[in-house]
């Protein structure tokens, strides 16, 4: 494998000596002349992450970052070939600084500031106890973002299951509800959400005209959970298990409070950096190459989130996070994995950017569909963004104004775009960074998670169903 990669890396230094033709496609439209063949080290990257875990579970976690490095520059290699070097750097800063940064450095502060949080006591995972905190979790996750929902829950929702063998319905569902689905309701559950905000939708927008989608799936899931969890407790106590209990029953506490207080400055960066961003725009920074900048928006969002990170380990104890089983595994999977998509998706989006306004949707629920399988597999941010952009085309005069009033957005296509991302981030482990983190904490506690397939026919079999009543309710194609 390394040898491989020396190979690749000299072909890489190759392209960079012979930077003459760095320039040659400047100027133009790539996406709409890009070739469907600069998707395949997407495609195989996602393979990868899909198949090596089932069938090479050890070389894969030895090696991943291989995998992505090689990925990556079987696509930026004949990229740079292609379309010169000019173009592959401003794409490949676009996607490093512009979006990745930011999305990482936002994951790294939630995961260090929530595993300084530990719920403890005697707290038994029972049916309804499951459901009021995927009910907890659910409604936090729009105040505090999905991953900050996810990762100061999840940790309490596995102990109060350790007991039972029959659990791993509950971690899946946990990343329907929590990871994805109850992020809707505001700019900060959601990124998506976010760049919306910052081209002129309102920050209660979302609140007021996606709580019922919001609604009508929490019933839903939590109907088919509490019938599979029924069933699945029953089984566990007629195997003889039993919760193991303190002899004094210890009342629940929250250990390191205090760090609420951090997480609320993280969510202050994040609205923050929307309302910077929307004011000043993504030219007021650090000019990088190209149209690349690091906007001071991102600098002044991530030095926040990486101050309250410090804070947060210097003022909280070690046995708090010992009793969390606090490591670094589950960040650092995620953090390897993600940039490999980000750089191997770069040619899928471009081809999406360009082609987008000419796939003809002009109805909702083509619209939701659409948004939502393509932010099953692609970043649900800028898959959000190209169908905004695309809803802003269509010359509707009334609805929800954008882009300094500049156009508008139905009403309905809006909620149909905003309900497909955010929503459909729950089909795949990589549709929303905090399904692999709860996956690998999950998998740190002894739990086995499906593979990345076997999830996707539990995604298939309750959500596409739930997705469709969604469809002929509130996107109905025959009204």
């Amino acid at each position: 494998m390394k040898k491989l990669m020396l190979s690749v890396l000299a072909a890489f230094l190759l392209v960079f000596a012979n930077a003459d033709m760095a320039f040659a496609a400047e100027g133009e439209n790539i996406g709409s002349e890009l070739s469907l063949i600069f998707v395949i080290p997407f495609v195989c990257m996602l393979l990868c992450i899909a198949i090596f875990p089932l069938v090479a579970g050890e070389f894969w976690e030895k090696n991943r970052h291989w995998f992505v490095i090689l990925w990556s520059l079987l696509f930026l290699i004949p990229f740079a070939v292609k379309y010169g070097m000019g173009n592959m750097t401003e794409q490949l800063l676009e996607s490093v600084i512009g979006d990745y940064l930011t999305f990482i450095v936002l994951l790294f502060g939630l995961f260090c500031v929530a595993g300084n949080i530990s719920l403890q006591g005697d707290l038994v995972g029972s049916p309804k106890v499951n459901i009021i905190l995927l009910l907890i979790g659910t409604a936090l996750a729009s105040w505090i973002g999905t991953t900050g929902a996810s990762m100061v829950l999840i940790r309490p929702l596995i102990r109060a299951n350790k007991w039972r063998n029959r659990k791993v319905h509950i971690i899946v569902f946990f990343i329907f509800l929590v990871s994805n689905i109850g992020g809707c309701l505001t700019p900060v559950g959601d990124p998506p959400l976010l760049m919306g905000f910052t081209r002129g939708v309102g920050f209660f927008w979302s609140t007021s005209h996606l709580l019922p989608m919001l609604l009508v799936n929490v019933v839903i899931l939590l109907v088919v959970f509490y019938f599979m969890d029924s069933r699945a407790y029953k089984k566990d106590i007629e195997d003889g298990l039993k919760p193991e209990l303190s002899d004094d029953k210890a009342p629940l506490k929250l250990v390191g409070a205090h760090n609420i207080f951090f997480l609320v400055c993280i969510v202050g960066a994040v609205v923050l950096y929307g309302i910077l961003n929307n004011s000043f725009g993504h030219e007021w920074g650090i000019h990088l190459y190209g149209e690349v900048y690091l906007t001071f928006s991102a600098i002044i969002e991530c030095v926040i989130i990486l101050l309250a990170a410090l804070l947060s380990f210097k003022t909280t104890k070690k046995e708090v996070r010992t009793a969390n089983h606090f490591t670094w595994a589950a960040i650092e999977e995620v953090a390897v994995l993600f940039i490999g998509i980000f750089i191997t998706m770069i040619p899928a989006l471009l081809i999406l950017k360009a082609k987008g306004p000419e796939l003809g949707l002009t109805e909702p629920w083509q619209m939701f569909w659409s948004t939502g399988l393509l932010s099953s597999f692609l970043d649900n941010t800028p898959t959000y963004l190209v169908f905004f952009t695309t809803a802003s085309t269509l010359g509707a005069t009334a609805g929800v104004s954008v882009l300094n009033g500049s156009a508008f957005i139905a009403t309905t296509m809006l909620q149909a775009i905003s309900c497909g991302a955010v929503f459909m981030g729950a089909n795949t482990y990589i549709g929303n960074a905090p399904n692999f983190m709860v996956k690998a904490i999950a998998e740190e506690n002894g739990i086995k998670m499906p593979s990345f397939f076997g999830y996707m026919a539990w995604s298939c079999s309750i959500l596409v169903p739930t997705f469709i009543v969604d469809m002929f309710i509130f996107f109905n194609p025959f009204a």
